[in-house]
């Protein structure tokens, strides 16, 4: 559980006045609640909006509740010291996060170029926060103090944890942990070690001591005694979800019928003659290791920048001892430091979830903002977080990462508490709740039949290849929140937004059919991300037969309903294990069901993902990586990035150009022309503008393309 808080250190201003009524960013508001410093001041690089979607509020809330006084600097000029000391020196420990996004994923397309708008910023403003913001924001906190402990977190400080592939520079970085030069960073879903280090460096401890906490890193100079240190490569294996047999065990007697004897035919001995007993010697049985002092060591830095293949070979380590059940701590050496990892959170119970979003938060932005538009709070602000974590293990996200394997839900209570809190509380609410749900929409109380086959497993994924049969895949919970949410008195609409897990979805037709009549807006977005086997077993999600059931039975509940309604498909151009045909056939599926998508995804390589490490050694984790393992294919090149992104908006007067010398160098002319079997023509219009069609629907306006002269097609 959560620590309580401890009273003798507790302020007299929370006694007095309870929790303030939106955490302070000036000394001015600091002078209003009565406080002359701050016990713990947080730097982000998001704007400050007081919202449990946002994790600074979400840290922030929990630390008051434990009675700190918790100041805010959101996205501080970095350019300047000064701008670190606008409330003073904590009297604890700077806390330095990113923000909700990494923040050279959010300031930086998929082609490595400056993106024009910050959805966390007031107004979309961009440049507001730097490259690498943990990084820049620790020096200047150190600049500002020297003599303050650090602690780093957020997704940004979480997925750079050890040595990784950096997309934007190309090349192997060390731990962020030993370039922020901070005293500890927080893993994952971080609030039990966040409240257990803040008690602790409260009641005196120094920071450098505390060095066993669930989800933290930090630096040693070596092995503490007692513990002892398996080689990686030893470990480069998936392991039984059995219990595995014990070798040395031996049953003997009744207990083993092919020993027993029969008595009527038991040979009769001589006098004086007895039979041998076998005495099983105790000695020789292996003592049982134990676990929580066994720590693996990971390739260093320095082998793992220069060899790809162990590179991708501490990747997959990684994954597999990121079970909170079974999990040992890693080590890396960088230099002569050893970077330490030690095992990941226990995720949190149901009751400290609600103890976590039920906090007092204001549920908008800071007043500092004034009339600013915030696109990040504009999408959530009518949304309720149900749960946390992703069983699905896509190759390409890092939601598993970051938050685990193992799904936390809140109650159905706290979460129907939170949408009357919306329709009394929030300006502007209309009656529709715009997403119940989480990282996944439809994992809510879904989990492993058996605690310890789930303590014990060390697959990567619940739903892959197919659907573990230890998963309860029971929806109903999810169904009866649904019902009970819109039965609300106030509500007339509620949405979900997040993205759908349909292999499961089908799992439970009860739960498709509630979802399609009554949660969808006239369209529901999924993502199959690839119509190509080879591609998908990459990505490690389900074919495209989950796809089309899914899609049979949204089709018949939405005609049971009465209602026209459209899936839309997500797709991922230029994955890792993508070749051109690839690209191609995805094309032809799109044409076949008459889709003309404007949102592509092309794969972008985030720190530590699976696919990452696919991407920088063109090797396979998802089986034992060896030097002579076969390679995966990489689409590295922008040409053939952009010609992969092309494939999926086959429809794009713009990118016919290049789709059809693609196609000629592929000896595919016969998909060029006029016929209904061709993807493009042969001719180019003068002008267009995108459009979305779903199945002959379309989404947006468009231009539609017209013949040219003779001489503008032969230009083309």
């Amino acid at each position: 559980m959560l620590a309580k808080p401890i009273p003798s250190y507790r302020p007299y201003w929370a006694k007095r006045f309870g929790p303030a009524p939106i955490l302070p960013m000036s000394r001015a508001e600091m002078d209003a609640l009565g406080w002359d410093s701050c016990d713990i001041i947080l730097i982000t690089g998001d704007a400050y909006i007081d919202h449990p979607s946002f994790g600074m509020a979400l840290v922030g809330r929990l630390l008051e509740a434990q009675g700190f006084r918790v100041g805010i600097i959101a996205q501080p000029d970095w350019q300047n010291a000064n701008a670190f000391k606008v409330l003073g020196k904590p009297n604890l420990y700077f806390g330095v996060t990113a923000g909700n996004m990494d923040s050279m994923v959010n300031r930086y397309t998929a082609d490595r170029k400056i993106r024009s708008d910050d959805a966390y910023t007031p107004d979309a403003a961009a440049n507001k926060r730097p490259d690498r913001a943990v990084l820049v924001y620790s020096q200047r906190c150190r600049e500002a103090y020297s003599d303050v402990p650090l602690v780093v977190g957020s997704i940004e400080a979480s997925l750079r944890r050890i040595a990784h592939y950096d997309y934007w520079s190309d090349k192997v970085r060390r731990s962020i942990l030993v370039d922020s030069k901070a005293d500890i960073l927080l893993y994952g879903n971080a609030e039990r070690a966040l409240v257990e280090l803040s008690h602790r460096i409260a009641k005196g401890e120094k920071v450098a001591d505390i060095q066993d906490i669930r989800g933290t890193a930090f630096l040693r100079k070596k092995i503490p005694d007692g513990w002892s240190e398996i080689e990686s490569t030893k470990l480069d294996r998936p392991g039984a979800v059995d219990k595995p047999v014990d070798p040395y065990e031996m049953k003997m007697g009744k207990s083993d019928a092919s020993c027993a004897t029969d008595d009527a035919n038991k040979t009769e001995l001589p006098d004086g003659v007895s039979a041998i007993e076998i005495v099983p010697n105790l000695r020789l049985k292996a003592p049982k290791a134990d676990r929580s002092k066994q720590v693996v060591r990971l390739p260093a830095f320095e082998e793992v920048a220069n060899d790809p293949v162990l590179y991708a070979h501490a990747s997959r380590v990684l994954h597999l001892e990121a079970n909170p059940g079974n999990a040992r701590a890693l080590v890396q050496k960088h230099g002569d430091r050893e970077v330490w990892l030690n095992p990941p959170p226990i995720p949190l119970t149901t009751k400290e979830m609600d103890y976590v979003y039920d906090m007092p938060y204001a549920r908008k932005p800071h007043p500092a903002y004034k009339d600013a538009k915030i696109p990040a709070w504009e999408m959530i602000r009518f949304s309720v977080n149900i749960m946390r974590g992703c069983f699905g293990g896509c190759t390409f996200c890092s939601i598993t990462e970051h938050e685990g394997r193992i799904i936390q839900s809140r109650s159905e209570a706290s979460i129907l508490k939170e949408v009357e809190e919306i329709r009394d509380k929030v300006e502007g609410f209309t009656g529709v709740i715009s997403d119940l749900g989480g990282p996944t929409a439809n994992m809510y109380r879904i989990a492993c039949k058996s605690e310890s086959i789930e303590k014990n497993c060390r697959k990567l994924s619940c739903v892959y290849p197919g659907v573990c049969e230890n998963l309860n895949t029971d929806h109903s919970a999810l169904i009866q929140l649904y019902r009970k949410a819109r039965a609300l008195k106030g509500v007339k609409k509620i949405l979900i937004g997040s993205g759908l897990r349909y292999d499961l979805a089908v799992k439970s037709p009860e739960y498709v059919k509630e979802l399609v009549q009554h949660h969808v807006g006239g369209y529901l977005k999924i993502a199959p991300e690839h119509s190509e086997e080879n591609v998908l077993s990459k990505m490690m999600k389900p074919g495209m037969g989950a796809y089309d059931e899914f899609k049979a039975m949204f089709e018949k509940f939405s005609a049971e309903a009465g209602k026209k309604q459209y899936l839309i498909p997500y797709f991922i151009a230029a994955h890792p294990g993508t070749t051109d045909d690839d690209m191609l056939n995805l094309a032809l599926w799109l044409k076949k069901y008459d889709f003309k998508l404007d949102q592509v995804q092309t794969f972008t390589p985030t720190p530590m993902a699976m696919a990452t490490a696919m991407y920088h050694s063109g090797k396979n984790p998802l089986r034992k990586v060896t030097a002579d393992s076969d390679d995966v294919p990489i689409p590295k090149a922008g040409n053939v990035r952009k010609l992969h992104k092309a494939f999926i908006r086959y429809h794009d007067p713009n990118n016919w150009p290049m789709l059809r010398e693609a196609l000629k160098k592929m000896g595919r002319d016969d998909l060029i022309g006029s016929g209904k079997h061709c993807l493009i023509p042969a001719w180019q219009p003068l002008s267009t503008k995108p459009v979305t069609t779903v199945r002959g629907e379309q989404l947006e306006r468009t231009v539609r393309p017209r013949r040219t002269t003779e001489k503008k097609r032969k230009y083309s």
